[in-house]
Parts: C-alpha cells; sequence; structure tokens
C-alpha cells in the first residue's frame, strides 16, 4: 500500500515490507542488533503490545512493527533481523542491510551488548557507513556492572560522531533519554557526522576513483562511499535490490563500469583480488573497533567472564558435557510429563463436558443423527482431543526450553554438537533447530532459518522429523508405560518413564545424525561451512516474561495451526468409521486392505491405518486405535491404561508390537502442518516428498528389522 493523503501505510522502499502507520507524521526507526544483545526486549518494552508481525515477502525471515511516542513524535519501530553483519552471508543480514540501505528509515537504533561492546561494535561501524541518523544504544549496563565493566559513554560518543545512550532494556524507565535522543537525533537539521572507517591505502585509492561517479548516478539517500566500496567486493544480491530501487541496471552505465574496471587494477597491482578484498575490509572493521574500545572501555580481563568460564568448562566439556545435555533432556521430559496429566484430564474433562452439552443441544432442535455425529463425534470430539492431549505439555515444555535459551544455556547445546554435525558434513546450528522440533516439528523448520547455507538447511529440514514433537510425545509415553514399566503411576513411574522416553530420542538424534551424513554424501554433497556462534553470558532468566512468550508466539502459534488441521481431519475420521460396505467401515475395510503388510513391520492395519489418518495431528493415532478395535463409529477414551492395555493385548499385541508401534512413530511421515511448513520454506514439492518419504523409509525398515527378530 502506497502512501496516500487517505492511506496509513506506506511500503519501505524496496526492502519488501509494508510499514504500517497509525498517521502520516509517523517516523519509521529500525531496530538493529546482534543477536542476544536486548534488541528484542528494547523493541517490546518500547511497543508493548502494540505490534504487528509479518513475513518480509520473498524471504523466510520474520518482522515485527509496533508504535511509541514521545511527547513530540510518534514512531513506527521496526524490529529487523537480529545479525552480526551487514555482509549478507544469509537472508537474516540481507533483510537487515537491505532495509537500512533502501527501506530509507528515519533513523537506525543499534543495540549493544555492554559486556562484549568491541565485537558489537563490527555492526555499528556497518550500519554508520550506510546511514548517517544513528543512534547507538548500549544496552546490558547492570550485566556490564556486575562485571566491573566501565563504559565512558560521552567518550564512545565522540569517537562514533553519533549519540551514545546507556539502557537496562528489562527496566522501561531506562528507555525514556533513549527516546529524548531519539527525537534530538530526529530533529536535528543536519545529519550527525558518523567515524569513517579508514581502510589499507589501496582500498581508499579505490574508493576515490569510484565514489565521484557514483555521486552523479546514484541518489544521494544511498551513502556514496559504502556503495562504492561494495561495487567493488561485488555482491549480487546487493546489486539486485540496487538496480530494483534505481529500476535500471547501475553497472550497465559506461561511466561506472569504467571506474570500476581502473579502481580493480589498481587494487590488483597492490596484491588485492576478489578473494582477499573482504578479508581486509573486515580486517579494518576490528581494528577500528578495537581502536574505539582502547580509551572509552576498562575492566579487569583476569576476572572478566571468569564465572562464565568456570560454568563453561563443566557445560561444554569433552566428558561433561553430553551427560548434562541428556541429564537435563531427561529432567524436561519428566517434568512435562508429571506436570501434564492432571491439567490434561481437568481439560479433557471440560471440554467433554462441552461436547454433552451441545449434544443436548442438538437433540433439542431436532437435528438429524447424521449431521450431530460429523459436528459433534467428529469434528468438535477430535478437536477437544487435539486440545486437551496438545495443549498442557506444549505449555509446560514450551517454557522449560525457553528458560534454557534465556538462560543460555541452548547455544552450548549447538557448541557440544557441532563436531558431531560438522562429521556428517552438516551445520552445528542444526542443534538448535533440532531442539526446536521437540516441541514441534514445524517449529524447527522455521528455526532452520538460521541456518545460512541452502544445502545445510535443506538437511536440517528432511531431518528435522527424526526428533519427535509434542504430538508424538503421548503415544510413546502411553506404550511405554503400559508395556514397559507398569501403570501404577507413581513418582517413580514417572521418572522411569522419562529415562526410557529420553533413550527413544536419543534414537532418534542418532538417526538424524545418520541421515545428515546420508544425504550430505549422495544428493546434498558438499563441505560444510564455517558459521560465528556466540556464546552469550549466562542470565537469570525473566521467568514471567518466558511464560508469557512461550505461551503466546509458541504454544498457542503450534496448537492454532493444528487446530485448523485437525477440524477437517474430525469430520474425515467420522465419515471413514461410518460409512459402510456392506457390514464393515470404510476404516475397517481399509485396515483390513493393510494388514498383510503391516504384519510385516511387526503392525497390523488397524495400527498402520491409524497413523494413516493421525497426519493431520499425531495426537489423535491412539484414539483411532481404540475406535477401531472397539468398533465405534467416534474416538474414544478408556478409563485406565491397564483397560487400554488389556484391549491391545486382546487384539493381538505383544511386545514386539509395542516396540515397532513406537519406532514408527518414532520415525514416519511429518505431519500435515510440518509438510505444509516445509512447502512453504522450501517452495520445492521435490523437498517436500523427499521430507516426507526419508523418515517412512527409515521407519518402515527399523520395523522390518525388529519384526524379522
Amino acid at each position: 500500500m502506497g502512501l496516500t493523503k487517505n492511506s496509513v501505510g506506506i511500503k519501505a522502499v524496496d526492502s519488501g515490507l509494508e510499514i504500517k502507520k497509525q498517521n502520516i507524521n509517523d517516523r519509521i526507526v529500525a531496530i538493529a542488533g546482534n543477536p542476544n544483545v536486548g534488541k528484542s526486549t528494547v523493541f517490546n518494552n518500547l511497543t508493548g503490545l502494540n505490534q504487528h508481525t509479518g513475513n518480509w515477502p520473498g524471504k523466510t525471515v520474520t518482522n515485527a512493527q509496533g508504535y511509541y511516542s514521545t511527547k513530540n513524535k510518534s514512531y513506527v519501530m521496526v524490529d529487523i533481523p537480529g545479525t552480526y553483519s551487514l555482509m549478507a552471508h544469509s537472508a537474516e543480514e540481507e533483510v537487515a542491510r537491505n532495509f537500512i540501505c533502501f527501506g530509507e528509515p528515519d533513523a537506525v537504533i543499534v543495540v549493544c551488548d555492554a559486556t562484549c561492546l568491541e565485537r558489537n561494535l563490527n555492526l555499528v561501524l556497518q550500519t554508520m557507513e550506510i546511514s548517517s541518523k544513528v543512534l547507538v544504544c548500549v544496552n546490558l549496563m547492570d550485566e556490564a556492572k556486575l562485571k566491573k565493566i566501565n563504559i565512558d559513554l560521552n567518550g564512545l560518543s565522540k569517537k562514533l560522531g553519533v549519540p551514545v545512550v546507556g539502557t537496562v532494556a528489562r527496566k522501561k524507565k531506562s528507555l525514556s533519554t533513549l527516546m529524548d535522543e531519539l527525537d534530538n537525533l530526529i530533529d536535528s537539521n543536519c545529519d550527525t557526522n558518523p567515524l569513517q572507517v579508514k581502510y589499507m591505502k589501496p582500498i581508499e585509492d579505490a574508493i576515490a576513483i569510484v565514489e565521484p561517479e557514483i555521486k552523479k548516478t546514484v541518489p544521494c539517500k544511498i551513502n556514496s562511499r559504502w556503495l562504492s566500496l561494495k561495487l567493488l567486493d561485488y555482491d549480487k544480491e546487493l546489486i539486485d535490490e540496487l538496480n530494483a530501487y534505481l529500476n535500471h541496471d547501475i553497472l550497465n552505465e559506461e561511466n561506472i563500469i569504467a571506474v570500476l574496471d581502473q579502481a580493480k587494477v589498481l587494487l590488483q597491482n597492490n596484491g588485492i583480488d576478489s578473494n582477499n578484498l573482504k578479508d581486509h575490509i573486515v580486517s579494518s572493521l576490528i581494528l577500528t573497533s578495537e581502536e574505539i574500545c582502547i580509551d572509552t572501555v576498562e575492566y579487569d580481563r583476569s576476572t572478566y567472564n571468569a564465572t562464565d568460564r568456570k560454568i563453561d568448562k563443566v557445560l561444554t566439556s569433552k566428558w561433561a558435557g553430553y551427560p548434562i545435555m541428556v541429564t537435563l533432556l531427561a529432567i524436561v521430559f519428566w517434568l512435562t510429563i508429571t506436570g501434564a496429566n492432571y491439567p490434561s484430564q481437568l481439560l479433557s474433562d471440560g471440554l467433554f463436558w462441552i461436547q454433552d452439552k451441545l449434544t443436548d443441544a442438538f437433540h433439542y432442535f431436532g437435528a438429524p443423527n447424521w449431521l450431530h455425529g460429523m459436528l459433534v463425534l467428529g469434528v468438535y470430539r477430535v478437536l477437544a482431543w487435539v486440545v486437551s492431549v496438545m495443549l498442557p505439555p506444549m505449555a509446560i515444555f514450551f517454557p522449560l526450553f525457553t528458560l534454557l535459551e534465556d538462560a543460555g544455556y541452548l547455544p552450548r547445546v549447538a557448541y557440544n554438537l557441532d563436531k558431531s554435525f560438522k562429521r556428517c558434513s552438516a551445520c552445528g546450528k542444526q542443534a538448535l533447530t533440532m531442539c526446536m522440533g521437540f516441541g514441534c516439528n514445524a517449529a524447527g523448520i522455521v528455526g532452520c532459518r538460521i541456518i545460512d547455507s541452502p544445502r545445510e538447511r535443506l538437511i536440517a529440514m528432511i531431518t528435522n522429523n527424526f526428533v519427535p514433537c509434542n504430538g508424538r510425545f503421548p503415544t510413546l509415553i502411553v506404550i511405554i508405560t503400559m508395556f514397559f514399566i507398569g501403570g501404577s503411576g507413581g513418582a517413580f513411574d514417572s521418572l522411569l518413564s522419562a529415562i526410557l522416553l529420553t533413550v527413544v530420542i536419543l534414537l532418534g538424534v542418532f538417526m538424524t545424525f545418520f541421515i545428515s551424513k546420508l544425504l550430505s554424501i549422495t544428493i546434498l554433497k558438499g563441505i560444510p561451512s564455517a558459521f560465528t556462534l556466540e556464546l552469550p553470558p549466562y542470565r537469570k532468566p525473566q521467568i514471567g516474561k518466558v511464560i508469557v512468550r512461550s505461551i503466546l508466539d509458541r504454544t498457542l502459534f503450534v496448537l492454532g495451526r493444528a487446530i485448523v488441521i485437525a477440524a477437517p481431519a474430525g469430520l474425515f475420521i467420522w465419515v471413514m468409521a461410518n460409512v459402510n460396505i456392506g457390514n464393515t467401515s470404510l476404516l475397517n475395510l481399509c485396515a483390513g486392505f493393510l494388514d498383510p503388510f503391516a504384519k510385516l513391520l511387526g503392525l497390523d492395519g488397524i495400527i498402520l491405518m491409524a497413523f494413516i489418518l493421525g497426519l493431520p495431528a499425531n495426537e489423535i493415532v491412539i484414539p483411532i486405535i481404540i475406535m477401531a478395535y472397539m468398533a465405534k463409529g467416534s474416538i474414544l477414551e478408556l478409563e485406565s491404561l491397564a483397560t487400554l492395555k488389556q484391549l491391545l493385548v486382546n487384539n493381538g499385541w505383544t511386545w514386539v508390537t509395542a516396540i515397532s508401534t513406537m519406532l514408527f512413530s518414532l520415525m514416519h511421515w511429518p505431519c500435515s502442518t510440518t509438510l505444509l511448513t516445509i512447502k512453504k520454506e522450501t517452495a520445492s514439492l521435490k523437498w517436500t516428498a523427499l521430507s516426507f518419504i526419508i523418515p517412512t523409509i527409515m521407519g518402515l525398515i527399523s520395523c522390518f528389522v525388529v519384526s524379522a527378530k
């Protein structure tokens, strides 16, 4: 939507992002920063609930927009993707760079971590090369104080040539000074005077050759010095964005081509070519950051991060790192299993009470039985089952994992598993996407955006399903409890269930490594890429915010997706169970057809049919099995695990059937929500199909091996 007299929206030029203004005088401000510096905390505390989220068109990156008003001005705050650099090695970096350069924001706030300011200044310097309206927010000043780090904010401002403000973003009051300084920056009639990074003489001479022609050709809103440097350090994606912004190909300009050729000859004569130019640029940025911090940041090197280093010696050690990871995983599962039982039953009772009232209403109005069956026993009952089974575990599991993330532990998991993934020619960041898959495989697929390499991103997507999601936990837990523990339900039983579940999960992790290696030497050959993984400082988690964020952003989002898919699935399952050919339902006919093949896998036709019908939501597999065994027309739940076990045993279940069902639950096709997410993220039917086929084949092979023994 373009900006007109009657509109309240403006599309940031060629950034691919539609900015939604509340009024025509709103100023657009980009909030940039490295990951783990509190950038989102700054954004959230400024905008509160007044936010808008969406996707960057053409990119697999999400954005968030919000509004904030001071006494003098109103702002649209745009939370651009967290990135370590603007040199565009990933979709996040590309989006951040393009918005700062071509989105024409009125100002850019760069959020830095006060405890590692020198490293963060790399992004600040790159941003100042693009925009002159930069405000540096040095966040986490409280943590810097605890670590006895003293920062001369005034001295830093003088050296950088832009305003600098210290904040503790978790305390909203500390952000008022930041916004006052933003008002002053916006009000200033002339631009600030940002520090200009000085490169080695041959590079400066090359820039001097190109820049005059750039000034003649390109609009003044784009920094001519920065653009000259980027044309010398050729970046196809940047040139494409620039050409779209200018509406013509800048490299078709004869004067530009001539000066670029002249500058490149100069660089080559001084031993600088396309292979090492970027290295020289990065070196200059690092040296400049060091020079700035020498006089402005003081700390005791002997005690800096001493506590974190001591903890890391244990958590990331060769011998203790893996056992601690497994133990924490088992504890998370134990808390989830133990804590979810009562609320799940309570929720189930409430939702099925509503079902009874809906039944009474249908009977009162004289609705036909088939309509009641379709809508209440079909659609609503499946929805009620999915909600009661999914919601309590997710409401526990997601916050627990988010607490580990907020405390700074999950990056250590990626660090520990990096070597293992490298041996598989995959990316260490896959450990993080694998962890996200525990809650929901669809969320894990979206999380694969953090992996820069397209090849490694595909490997992570295809293998994510080997980590069982929250929807497969009920099936695994029920079978473990009935056939391998017993049904007393005591504290020891739940702990043993968690341990056995952890063993099953570790099998899934092993399969992730195995298939990643197999893909990397076959259809996705390649050398593992290097990446920068920051180990953030350990922090006290913000428990209240973690619970709210994980429930709103993750739990309800995933549950909503499952509900949308489960509703039509409930209708389809009811039809399958109630439409008969002769005296046999379609469900049982299909199960009978599949039975000979299923027997080879240690299953039976009903179990296999339940997994097929469970494509929309894995939570409904066990209820479908119960419904088919009892020859009922709708999903049922039995009163106790002992009753359920007896039903299964009466229908031919043995320990082989139990293990085969668990293996197939662990390794079979992704749910429909995950498949749709893969299709959206890859924009490819080919990779979506492979994501379906590969885990299914591994599940079939595993079950066949077990049943053959």
